[in-house]
């Protein structure tokens, strides 16, 4: 397995996040019920405009995912709660390239993110994203004290599985 590392996305490294952040909507577009987004003209999907508070807002974290020194991904840590339920972190938002994919990559680098912030955690998992959710099954049940709690959620807030659990 290659060596995970977690850097931290500054202000300057913010155009390789919302360049990383095209693969991912593509990527994503495979769980929509139906489209969420068009190409633009210049062949970009549209900016998403809640990236811009990773840098901005209290408690948001922003990281580029290495893999032997490569970028590989990212890893968006915020407050934010999709269940309503308290929460002292949350993984906004995660991505790993496909050709990392399957190398532990992924599992490496969300378990650093999380072991390194004892608290709640709670991860949303949109319903058709299954292979997501047993990855996030794992990744919470090697990180959690005391269990994970799953709730199956269909509101305005979130459609899907979200996962709480508690990092010592």
């Amino acid at each position: 397995m290659p060596k995970v590392e977690l850097q931290t996305a500054t202000p300057e490294l913010r155009a390789t996040v919302e360049n990383l952040f095209q693969l991912y909507v593509h990527d994503f577009a495979d769980f929509w019920a139906e489209r969420q987004v068009e190409l633009e003209e210049d062949g970009r999907f549209p900016s998403y405009p809640p990236l811009a508070a990773y840098w901005s807002e209290a408690g948001a974290e922003p990281f580029l995912i290495r893999a032997d020194g490569r970028l590989a991904g990212f890893a968006l840590i915020d407050r934010h709660s999709h269940s309503g339920a308290p929460t002292d972190f949350n993984m906004g938002e995660f991505f790993v390239a496909r050709h990392y994919r399957r190398e532990g990559v992924g599992r490496a680098a969300a378990l650093q993110a999380i072991q390194d912030r004892p608290g709640r955690w709670e991860i949303a998992v949109a319903r058709r994203n299954v292979g997501a959710l047993a990855f996030w099954r794992g990744v919470a049940e090697t990180a959690a004290i005391g269990g994970v709690e799953t709730r199956d959620q269909d509101d305005n807030r979130w459609n899907g599985a979200i996962l709480r659990f508690v990092v010592a």
